[in-house]
């Protein structure tokens, strides 16, 4: 690899000084490197503001991998904006966990930059979810997510809404919310709510309701060709919300209902280390 493109949290303390770091040896190696801030704006171009953080135009067409400094919600969303790109992203993490960075270390740094030089890596495809609102029976939002798609309650009062699988009513839910994710989001929101952990190469859906008011409310594993509808409750009150990836938030009324189903988007995720998924969960629990 010779064309790198850094999309940097520069929220994350000592985010800037590892991308300095970065760019120089990089640079120092006969590579191209361009540096993106978290806000999507390269260094002396202008950024259209319907981007999130990073806008795909601004990277440059060449470019082989893009390095992401942060966390893993700074690699999400950068996943987010370049999904469809093909552009592979490799995680280094200034955060707490990061379940989806390789490195963490500063020392680990530079051997991984000439790591992806030599091209010593392999790729890791990552399944995405699209998901669509309806409102008065036309389209008002869509959006995709690698971690999950989250239907919550606004207010107090437990949501109601039903649960569709493939066209067929599968059950009605009071509860605060349902969580809808991929095996990457396994161990996000949906491990917080009980859910099951699902090896990040796995091709399913999960659905984990959260604080169901039924002691026989469980998660349910889904082929991942089944599309999933939910309906909110035409006399609901308290209000609902949609969220993809804990980052876009779409109001919902009573009566919307939401598509979600597999991606024909995927992410791409550069993989340095060997370690068995097994046990890099169990490391970075003992982190907790």
């Amino acid at each position: 690899m010779k064309h790198f493109c850094l999309v940097v949290n520069r929220e994350k303390e000592n985010a800037g000084r590892a991308a300095s770091l970065i760019e120089e040896y990089l640079i120092g190696r006969g590579c191209e490197c361009l540096r993106l801030d978290q806000d999507g704006r390269a260094k002396k171009k202008e950024v259209d503001v319907r981007y999130r953080y990073t806008d795909r135009r601004t990277v440059p067409p060449e470019t082989e991998c893009v390095i992401c400094l942060g966390g893993d919600g700074t690699l999400i969303r950068a996943a987010r904006d370049l999904a469809g790109c093909g552009l592979p992203l490799f995680g280094i993490n200034m955060g707490h966990l990061g379940y989806l960075t390789q490195i963490g270390r500063e020392e680990d740094i530079l051997p991984a930059m000439e790591d992806l030089i030599a091209g010593h890596f392999r790729l890791e495809y990552r399944m995405m979810l699209r998901g669509r609102v309806f409102s008065e029976g036309r389209t008002v939002a869509e959006d995709v997510a690698l971690n999950d798609i989250v239907l919550s309650r606004r207010g107090m009062d437990a949501l109601r809404f039903d649960l569709f699988v493939n066209g067929q009513h599968f059950n009605e839910y009071s509860a605060d919310g349902v969580i809808v994710a991929t095996p990457t989001g396994s161990t996000a929101y949906n491990l917080s709510a009980g859910g099951p952990i699902a090896a990040p190469e796995a091709q399913l859906i999960l659905l984990t309701p959260i604080c169901a008011h039924t002691l026989n409310a469980r998660s349910i594993v889904l082929a991942p060709d089944n599309p999933i509808r939910l309906a909110v409750g035409a006399q609901e009150k308290s209000g609902a919300s949609l969220s993809f990836d804990g980052d876009t938030i779409v109001q919902l009324s009573p009566g919307d209902f939401i598509e979600i189903e597999r991606s024909r988007l995927r992410t791409e995720l550069i993989q340095l280390k060997q370690m068995p998924f097994l046990e890099n969960i169990r490391n970075k629990m003992r982190q907790i």
